[in-house]
């Protein structure tokens, strides 16, 4: 099964970044977890491009997340919400047929978030995403310095994300 992981936060080092690089390290067998690094490179959503030929950064997205049996989120909270930049990348697929009823975890990396998870859980399910409770999890990394090695070789951390990876897979079976 392919898991389309994507970030929320356009941080080189961002601890959403690194939940999810640590996906790819634990996923189980069978599970092949990709991560998107393209959210910054598409352009600002205007439907009227929708109408025509799609710009390539957009084209190439859409075709990531089509081809994906389920998505991994990991978005940090701003302002109570979410980044202006990731809501922009799922605006761009709203138009799109082939996301409705997508299986998706949200994780998030910090355990004061609460708002933000919430606006991104609202504008998923609006978007018909189907959400995976059970593969959804907080693991706060609000200390610093964790590194996707790091969580891996955190014994509490890293059972966290594994028993959500294999929930998420158990959703696809």
């Amino acid at each position: 099964m392919k898991v389309l992981a994507i970030s929320g936060s356009l941080r080189a080092r961002s601890s959403n970044g690194a939940l999810l690089e640590a996906a790819v390290l634990l996923a189980p067998e069978g599970m092949s977890v990709t991560l998107y690094d393209g959210v910054g490179r598409l352009p600002h959503f205007n439907p009227d491009l929708e109408a025509g030929v799609l710009p390539d950064e957009v084209a190439g997205f859409r075709a990531a997340v089509n081809a994906a049996d389920a998505l991994l989120i990991s978005s940090p909270e701003y302002a109570r919400g979410i980044p202006g930049s990731f809501k922009n990348a799922l605006d761009w697929l709203v138009g799109d047929t082939e996301f409705a009823g997508k299986p998706v975890a949200v994780w998030t990396a910090s355990a004061r978030a609460k708002a933000g998870p919430a606006a991104l859980l609202l504008v998923l399910t609006t978007m018909s995403g189907a959400v995976v409770d059970e593969a959804s999890v907080t693991v706060d990394l609000m200390s610093g310095g964790w590194t996707a090695e790091r969580i891996a070789a955190d014994d509490a951390k890293a059972a966290c994300l594994r028993a959500a990876l294999e929930n998420l897979a158990a959703a696809l079976a």
